[in-house]
């Protein structure tokens, strides 16, 4: 029987995570570490899985997308699910899972990627979006915020929107969409790109919450582009509200 290479889509809550990468040694848990457990247990043999995206610590997800090889794999793959969920923490779920080519791989086949970022815009935070959201308790101005997003589109130079440090030399990528979406008091940023910097979407978070509370100026946010200087761009909001909402792969 020839290798098999699965697709699988994982939902989780990234709160007790280390983030999606495993972090041989540390002792800390991660996701990846969780389903290569389950996978391993299942197969009766060590499997390793490819994640499209590194989520950071606290990061969650919706729409993370996996692959794995293993020979052979004896459960029929469309119901992979039912048989790992029961294994897994409440935390982490699968999703779907599917056959694709042997040259698919979940990170480099990846063509987008769409993450959210989510603010509970209220005087007084509620218990139940604690963990999922920023609180922004001061007054917004969510049409600059929104003005703001529209000069993200396109292909960029997005070394301002990449944590200080990072070891990446091509900072160039394409924003497809960058929308503000206001849902009574949450407020979700959703950014579609080609591609992603370290840190880049809570960047661009924190920039057009700097919009918002009017420190700056929406067309501003060019000048920003273009500086290349982390300095002038926002902070770096907490990770509780970022999503991976979905990956996209060609057809």
């Amino acid at each position: 029987m020839s290798t098999r290479n699965i697709k699988l889509t994982v939902a989780y809550d990234g709160t007790h995570y280390h983030g999606f990468q495993e972090q041989r040694g540390t002792g800390l848990p991660t996701v990846q570490e969780a389903l290569e457990a389950v996978l391993s247990q299942l197969a009766q043999k060590p499997v390793q899985v490819i994640g499209a995206g590194r989520t950071d610590a606290g990061v969650h997800a919706l729409g993370q997308v996996v692959n794995f090889r293993c020979d052979p794999w004896r459960i029929p793959v469309e119901r992979t699910p039912l048989a790992m969920n029961p294994l897994l923490p409440a935390d982490i779920s699968v999703l779907k899972a599917e056959p694709v080519p042997q040259d698919f791989h979940a990170r480099f086949s990846a063509i987008a990627k769409t993450y959210r970022y989510s603010i509970y815009h209220h005087r007084i935070m509620s218990p139940l979006q604690r963990l999922y959201c920023h609180h922004e308790p001061r007054r917004l101005d969510t049409g600059a915020m929104k003005q703001a997003a529209q000069y993200l589109l396109g292909t960029h130079d997005f070394k301002s929107f990449q944590a200080q440090g990072t070891p990446v030399r091509d900072t160039v990528r394409t924003i497809y969409r960058a929308e503000v979406v206001e849902e009574g008091p949450l407020i979700h940023i959703y950014v579609r790109g080609n591609g992603f910097l370290y840190n880049m979407v809570r960047i661009i978070a924190g920039t057009l919450l700097k919009a918002g509370l009017g420190k700056i100026k929406p067309e501003e946010m060019e000048h920003i582009i273009a500086s290349k200087n982390r300095v002038l761009a926002g902070v770096t909001v907490p990770p509780r509200g970022l999503c991976l909402m979905e990956v996209e792969y060609s057809k």
